[in-house]
C-alpha cells in the first residue's frame, strides 16, 4: 500500500464519526429552554446552565432536590421575576430579563462569569444571586472562558450590528463585525484583541494560557490569538472547518471539544442541521475524534460539547435539557 493510500485511510478512520451513547437528559424547569453553555464550579458541582428567561440554574447531583436544576442566579441587573420567569427565547422582554449565553468559573474565587447577550460581561458571586455588570457597552455578547491561572476573562462580541433577538438576520448575513476581548479583574480593564470576526461563537484558553482560541460560526474556522511568548499579540488560523463551529471547550491534555453543525441551507431554525457533531482537536489543530450527535440533536443544532471528569456533556440553544453521554472511543 502506498503512503498516500495509507494517509487517506488514516484520515477516513479519524474523521468518520463514531457514536455518542446518551446516558441522561437533565431537564430544565418547566417553560424554559436553551442551556447554550455549561460550567462546573471548583468543587465539581454542576453543570450550571443559562436559560431563555435570564436565570442560571445549577444541577444538584446530591443533596436537597437531587436530580433537578435549582435556581442559582440571573444575569440581568434589572430583572423582574414576575415579568421574566418562564420567558421564551427571542422575546423583546429579553432586553430587560437578560439572556445568559457563555458561562465560566474563576476556580480561585468561585465567581461565575457570564456573557449575557444584552448586558455584556457580568459576574455572579460564589453564593449566587444578583449579578455585577462589568462590561456593558456590547451589542451581542456571547462566549467566554477564564484563564485558570491569571483569572483573566476572554469573551466575544458576536456582532456589533445585530442583537441576539436578530439572530436569524445575523445568520443569513455576511456580518464580520465581531470581536474578541479580554477583561482583567485585577485592574478592571478591558482590551479588544481581535476584530473583524464572522460571528465569533466560542472562546477557550489553552491549558498554559499562552493563547486563546475563538470560533467563527459564519467564517467556519477557528482563530488563535497568542497572549504570551514570541508570537504575543499576533493571530493565526488554528483550523478550518466544513461546518459551522459554535462553543469550544478545553479538555484534558490541552485538547479541545468543538460543537459543529452542518446545515441544508441557511442555519436559522426551523431548518435542522444535516449533522450535529462534537469534534476533538489537539493543541496543533489536528482532528483526533469526531462524534455524531445526530440521534440526540437531529432536529436542533448543538451549541456545546464539554468533557468533565470523563463524561461528555452537550448543550443546545433550542433544547429543554442538558445532555449527558459517554463517547464511544
Amino acid at each position: 500500500m502506498s503512503i498516500f493510500s495509507t494517509l487517506i485511510l488514516l484520515f477516513f478512520f479519524i474523521c468518520s464519526p463514531s457514536a455518542a451513547y446518551l446516558l441522561n437528559e437533565l431537564q430544565l424547569p418547566p417553560h424554559v429552554t436553551g442551556p447554550e453553555s455549561l460550567a462546573f464550579d471548583r468543587d465539581g458541582g454542576g453543570p450550571y446552565v443559562g436559560s431563555s428567561d435570564g436565570r442560571i440554574f445549577r444541577y444538584n447531583a446530591t443533596g436537597p432536590r437531587t436530580g433537578s436544576f435549582v435556581e442559582y442566579g440571573y444575569s440581568s441587573p434589572i430583572r423582574n421575576k414576575a415579568m421574566c420567569d418562564g420567558l421564551t427565547d427571542f422575546s423583546d422582554l429579553q432586553t430587560r430579563c437578560g439572556r445568559p449565553l457563555g458561562l465560566g468559573f474563576n476556580h480561585q474565587t468561585n465567581e461565575l462569569y457570564v456573557a449575557d447577550a444584552y448586558f455584556g460581561l457580568v459576574k455572579i458571586g460564589p453564593n449566587g444571586g444578583a449579578p455585577t455588570q462589568l462590561v456593558g457597552s456590547l451589542i451581542f455578547a456571547d462566549a467566554l472562558d477564564v484563564d485558570p491561572e491569571t483569572g483573566i476573562v476572554y469573551f466575544a462580541q458576536s456582532s456589533a450590528n445585530f442583537q441576539f433577538r436578530n439572530l436569524t438576520t445575523l445568520l443569513n448575513s455576511r456580518d464580520s463585525s465581531g470581536s474578541l476581548f479580554m477583561y482583567d479583574p485585577r485592574t478592571n480593564q478591558t482590551r479588544e484583541l481581535l476584530r473583524g470576526l464572522a460571528f465569533p461563537a466560542g472562546v477557550s484558553t489553552s491549558s498554559d494560557g499562552s493563547y486563546v482560541l475563538v470560533t467563527e460560526f459564519l467564517g467556519r474556522r477557528i482563530q488563535r490569538f497568542w497572549v504570551r511568548g514570541d508570537r504575543a499579540n499576533t493571530s493565526d488560523i488554528f483550523a478550518n472547518l466544513l461546518g459551522s463551529p459554535d462553543n469550544i471547550k478545553r479538555s484534558p491534555n490541552n485538547q479541545f471539544w468543538v460543537a459543529v453543525n452542518n446545515f441544508l441551507g441557511p442555519p436559522p431554525p426551523p431548518i435542522p442541521p444535516v449533522s450535529a457533531r462534537g469534534v476533538r482537536y489537539n493543541a496543533n489543530g489536528f482532528v483526533l475524534q469526531v462524534l455524531s450527535l445526530l440521534d440526540e440533536y437531529g432536529t436542533q443544532a448543538v451549541s456545546e460539547v464539554q468533557e468533565f471528569n470523563g463524561t461528555l456533556y452537550g448543550g443546545s440553544l433550542f433544547a429543554s435539557y442538558a445532555a449527558v453521554f459517554t463517547p464511544y472511543l
